[in-house]
């Protein structure tokens, strides 16, 4: 269990310090994904002048991550995301999130990605876990994990919050710097339950309580899942979730009027001082 009352971390003080220094949002760009009818076609067809392209404008649009998701293929997925690898890092200098359930796929991408990528997902679930973890350690890759355990999908606030504990209690066992883990806490849609965009946003305010220096992030369009004018609820739901300590989010970066909200609640959250990047972006015109 995570003690917060002493240093369970067993760091210097100059480590602390990181954890002072204000963080502007994270975004990780989710257009490249398998699952996008789109998206599936031009992989099939190893169309790479067209996943260039949406790699690119994601990153020129904010996205500090692009995520990438071979997964509709099923037997040939390896092969899928080792091309997409290779192609979106031709043109983008920013990591990219290499993502899949596959912990073969994600070894061989790893291998051949330049720099330290990020992998999407680890779990609490023993299997995934023991799976995904010598992937961590051997590429010191960023991870994603996910509030999901052997017991299923959390129900509740205190489902996520338990599961939240098992990982970081076993990340620090396994000497994983927190600052690499981004918690995603596990979006369901309000479609279905009304409640679970209040449970999201209560776990990321309890979780940002205990100061561990770990990220919050989270698959921000599941929540509108299911409803019409979908981008309005997730706009909403991003700035309630950012107020409640959320710093990263996969979500779609062209979409311009989130980004302008994203700027201006930085402003407004104090986690933007002087307003730097709000002020660099209005000279820009990019708020226009």
């Amino acid at each position: 269990m995570i003690n917060l009352n002493k240093n369970n971390f067993n760091r210097r003080w100059e480590d602390y310090r990181k954890f002072t220094v204000i963080i502007i949002m994270i975004i990780i760009g989710e257009l490249i994904n398998s699952t996008r009818d789109v998206i599936k076609e031009k992989i099939e067809e190893k169309d790479a002048e067209y996943i260039k392209k949406i790699a690119r404008e994601q990153v020129e649009c904010g996205a500090n991550y692009v995520d990438v998701n071979s997964g509709a293929f099923v037997w040939d997925e390896v092969d899928y995301l080792i091309w997409l690898v290779e192609t979106v890092q031709e043109v983008v200098d920013v990591p990219l999130t290499l993502d899949s359930p596959n912990p073969e796929a994600l070894k061989k991408a790893a291998e051949i990605h330049k720099g330290i990528p990020m992998i999407n997902s680890i779990t609490a679930e023993k299997e995934r876990y023991d799976e995904i973890m010598p992937i961590l350690k051997e590429y010191k890759s960023d991870v994603i994990a996910l509030c999901i355990s052997d017991d299923g999908m959390p129900d509740s606030v205190d489902d996520r919050l338990k599961i939240a504990e098992k990982l970081i209690d076993s990340f620090e066992k396994e000497d994983i710097d927190l600052d690499r883990v981004y918690l995603d806490p596990l979006v369901k849609p309000i479609s279905v339950n009304g409640e679970f965009g209040y449970q999201v946003l209560d776990t990321i305010q309890k979780i940002s309580e205990w100061n561990t220096g770990i990220h919050m992030t989270c698959g921000l369009s599941n929540i509108s899942y299911g409803l019409p004018k979908r981008s309005l609820l997730n706009q909403a739901f991003l700035i309630m979730a950012m107020e409640r300590g959320l710093d990263s989010a996969i979500i779609d970066p062209t979409d311009k009027d989130m980004i302008k909200l994203i700027k201006a609640a930085e402003v407004l959250l104090n986690k933007d001082p002087y307003g730097k990047n709000y002020l660099k972006a209005v000279r820009a015109g990019e708020l226009d």
